[in-house]
């Protein structure tokens, strides 16, 4: 094997070891996001996966439960969406292309 293809599967096997890193922190994050003005808030891991849902009893309205249900879902596409930006963000330092920490 010649030298640039040892250097191109060091380097492979260095980034290999970074996305794993990333990954076990990015399980371990969480990111909020809220909705109604903080009445309804959302915790996701940097996963994206779904681990807590925070609903203040003020909002709750038996009369009115879609606005409860827009809520929800407003405060869950918000953590979603601040765990897609925190996976970018530390796909980011390992220098992977554009778009691969959606893959995440």
């Amino acid at each position: 094997m010649n030298r640039k293809m040892r250097d191109m599967m060091v380097q492979a096997r260095k980034m290999q070891s970074g996305m794993m890193k990333v990954q076990e922190e990015l399980a371990a994050a969480s990111v909020e996001g809220t909705s109604g003005g903080g009445m309804v808030t959302a915790v996701v891991s940097g996963q994206g996966e779904l681990r807590e849902i925070r609903i203040s009893p003020e909002v709750v309205d038996p009369s009115d439960v879609e606005m409860l249900e827009d809520l929800i879902l407003a405060a869950v596409k918000d953590a979603v969406d601040r765990s897609r930006e925190l996976a970018r963000e530390r796909m980011s330092g390992l220098g992977m292309p554009q778009g691969l920490g959606d893959l995440f």
